[in-house]
């Protein structure tokens, strides 16, 4: 009960802000607005979103005079390029603070941005980090996770014969996910035949290089994890808990399981690099693909080859055989705006003013509501610039059900990197070796012990 209240709780603030928005939106355009006469070093926690950033801040240069570079780490990358660029004279102005951990660990280096125009026009307050009495970052936008599926082809598939569902609808649990993704995987010349398709495997493959294993590592982790803070009573979920027992390891192996198993990925060369989900699933090889709405703009991109609509799209959850009946998405975010304290005056002053400029302008608000697909946090976002996102709008239908929202446990992963790192070496060895219990018994190490060791040493005074 309480936690359907915070929904619409949650749900309230946001409305309520947005009403206000409108007065702000295009303060830009008036004389109110001032650029500053500082730099811009912004360090983007978003590859998939590299072009569009880059496009924004040549926009801002050419209106204002303002120099404003764009720097993105690559994927799975960001703490280690964050600490780099730190310690160069010319640091980050702006970067991402994503959790509670983060902020601890960047405290002398985030501006309190109690008070700013970022802080005032935030719709939903709750997704901003702070640290003490410190507001340390903003959250820009929002996101949600789940199974990605291509309607399309899975409807087609409902209408044969002999199918284990005759309609989407009816996947509303693991067990009967996992039964239509046997059958599919099974099927593949079949129902090639039949729709004219291309598939080669009910699931995309799971990588579990650098560049892809954050999806496991973090956002299927994050489902054992909630589930069993929720059960021990901790609040908010994103605090986590120093030490935790696995109570739901046993569902997060039938889900990695069925992944890979129906899957035409080679078990053994998961972690080649050789692997692209977007691809797969974009050129209509697979039907399943667990990620996120930001990836919502890169299927739409017709530059990758891909040749899909937003009505092929649809997102359902993570089924975990826990809660399946009242589950939602996985949403929060760990999209959050901080600005350098060491920075010199002029260009924090210029750095809050770039970002109010991104979230208030026509083209800033045209380029990450379209061009990049964010559902964003701000007030601004109201009339035209709604969130056209289909997969956040599938997440707000789930919410409107009474479905309920699984929170970003893994906000609270200590020692992230370190920690991530261990289960996906740990996966990797079940994977190649044959899934046996012997070898699961690794990955429950890896995700036990170990986070119960890097949480000790995050938290050492």
């Amino acid at each position: 009960m309480m936690k359907k209240f915070l929904s619409i709780a949650m749900s309230t603030a946001m409305v309520a802000s947005m009403l206000s928005g409108a007065a702000v939106a295009d303060e830009t355009e008036s004389g109110e607005f001032d650029p500053g006469t500082g730099k811009v070093y912004y360090l983007n926690f978003k590859p998939e979103v590299d072009q569009q950033w880059q496009d924004l801040a040549a926009a801002y240069t050419d209106e204002y005079g303002i120099e404003v570079n764009v720097l993105t780490a690559a994927s799975g990358e960001y703490e280690t390029t964050l600490q780099s660029e730190m310690a160069k004279s010319n640091a980050p102005t702006i970067f991402n603070v994503g959790n509670s951990a983060g902020a601890k660990t960047w405290d002398d280096y985030t501006y309190d941005l109690t008070g700013t125009w970022l802080d005032e026009h935030s719709a939903n307050k709750n997704f901003n980090v702070h640290y003490g009495d410190k507001l340390s970052s903003v959250a820009f936008c929002y996101e949600s996770f789940g199974i990605i599926y291509n309607k399309t082809i899975l409807e087609g598939y409902c209408e044969m014969e002999d199918a284990v569902v005759s309609s989407i609808d009816e996947i509303d649990n693991f067990d009967t996910l996992l039964a239509v993704a046997t059958d599919i995987n099974e099927r593949v010349d079949e129902i090639n035949d039949e729709l004219g398709t291309d598939l080669t495997e009910a699931f995309v493959g799971s990588g579990l290089d650098s560049g892809n294993s954050w999806r496991y590592s973090g956002h299927l982790a994050n489902m054992p994890l909630y589930y069993e803070f929720l059960e021990d009573g901790v609040d908010p979920i994103t605090d986590g808990e120093a030490t935790i027992d696995g109570t739901y390891l046993d569902n997060f192996r039938k889900v990695w399981d069925m992944y890979v198993d129906t899957s035409a990925a080679d078990k053994a060369t998961l972690d080649s690099g050789t692997l692209s989900a977007a691809d797969e699933f974009g050129l209509g090889e697979a039907v399943f693909y667990q990620n996120g709405d930001w990836e919502f703009s890169t299927l739409m991109n017709e530059d990758n080859g891909y040749d899909l609509t937003e009505d092929d799209l649809g997102m359902m959850p993570i089924y975990f055989g826990v809660d399946d009946e009242n589950e939602g998405l996985c949403s929060g975010t760990e999209n959050c705006w901080a600005i350098n304290s060491q920075a010199s005056e002029e260009d924090i002053e210029s750095s809050l003013a770039f970002l109010q400029w991104v979230v208030s302008s026509d083209e800033g608000r045209r380029v990450t509501n379209e061009d990049m697909g964010l559902t964003m946090n701000f007030d601004t976002y109201t009339g035209d610039y709604a969130a056209i996102n289909p997969f956040g709008a599938a997440a707000q239908e789930m919410a409107a059900e009474g479905k309920t929202a699984v929170e970003w446990a893994f906000n609270a992963t200590p020692n992230v990197d370190t920690w991530r790192q261990g289960l996906v070496d740990a996966l990797i060895t079940y994977t190649a070796n044959g899934q046996t219990d012997e070898d699961w018994d690794g990955v429950v190490s890896a995700f036990v012990d170990g986070w119960n060791e890097q949480w000790e040493l995050a938290h050492e005074e």
